[in-house]
């Protein structure tokens, strides 16, 4: 069991240009999309949140069961469901503005336990920021790390809800001696600042960077470094892309028995990029679609 840890929300999306543009919902979240992706993919999958009874909280959690993914472990409320508005660029690329005051997912409490047989916890984005939901996440992350278990981080940075720069990047820090499987942006690197080697050396055993329509590139504690170029596809937009990514390092690692600090060590040059190619080829795929739409494993054959 991979279980996914964080937010799920509706992200409204853009029928067109302008600021008056119609807007469609989807579901949507960070946490949300590589639960569902893990899902489509057929790696048991379990997602640790709190959601609204609110007509978009119950089609959140319509949508986890139709990918599969045991949504037992979800917290439920009678608070709104967060709300994130996208503007599309003219190269696919989202942005977005968030509506989270009195939300159900802030309200979220860390569980006693994990579910059982759980191999890794996948942790990121709002869910890391917004209080007194984040420091309940951190202490999930904190705690199964020390039952080792095998932790996976994508901060997923959204600079529009940090109030303060500095502060978040000192808690991500602390966050890293937790984290076995660090992955991000190049432009999280970038607004985090520092270097993959030097946040190898606070605890995971690999960073993984994506570069958008170039590829990825891995980083692992040994020193050796693993690049694959992107897939080209045409773009549709790039929703959900990096969640689909996180998916794919996870179900790939499981697959090969990998989700361990050893297993990672012992991954080598051809692991790794069949690993990396693999991500590629699932993110190319959601960025193909409009939305958060991930592949299923028929799409995708090998992993």
């Amino acid at each position: 069991m991979i279980v996914v840890a964080g937010e799920a929300l509706i992200d409204l999306v853009p029928q067109g240009t302008g600021a008056l543009a119609p807007l469609r919902p989807a579901l949507g979240g960070g946490p949300y999309n590589t639960a569902v992706a893990l899902g489509r993919l057929g790696s048991p999958t379990a997602f640790c949140s709190r959601a609204s009874h609110d007509a978009f909280g119950e089609a959140l959690l319509d949508g986890l069961r139709e990918a599969g993914v045991d949504v037992s472990t979800v917290q439920r409320g009678t608070e709104p469901t967060t709300l994130a508005v996208a503007t599309i660029d003219e190269n696919g690329s989202a942005a977005y503005s968030f509506y989270v005051q009195g939300t159900a997912d802030r309200l979220f409490t860390a569980p006693e336990r994990l579910p059982r047989g759980t191999r890794a916890v996948s942790f990121g984005t709002c869910s890391l920021v917004l209080e007194p939901g984040a420091s309940a996440y951190e202490k999930l992350m904190r705690d199964a790390a020390a039952q080792g278990v095998f932790t996976a981080l994508d901060p997923n940075v959204r600079p529009g809800l940090i109030p303060d720069a500095d502060a978040y990047r000192a808690r991500f820090k602390s966050w890293l001696p937790s984290v076995s499987l660090l992955k991000l942006s190049a432009e999280d690197a970038e607004w985090l600042g520092g270097t993959p080697r030097e946040w190898l050396a606070s605890g995971p055993s690999a960073v993984v960077i994506t570069h958008g329509g170039d590829g990825l590139t891995a980083v692992t504690r040994d020193g050796a470094e693993y690049s694959v170029p992107g897939v080209r596809v045409d773009v549709v937009d790039t929703i959900g892309a990096g969640d689909t990514v996180n998916a794919a390092l996870l179900h790939g690692l499981a697959s090969r028995d990998a989700l361990s600090p050893a297993a990672l060590a012992g991954l080598g040059a051809d692991g790794w990029e069949e690993l990396l190619h693999f991500a590629a080829r699932a993110a190319a795929i959601t960025c193909s679609r409009a939305g958060a739409e991930p592949p299923y494993a028929s799409e995708l054959g090998d992993r």
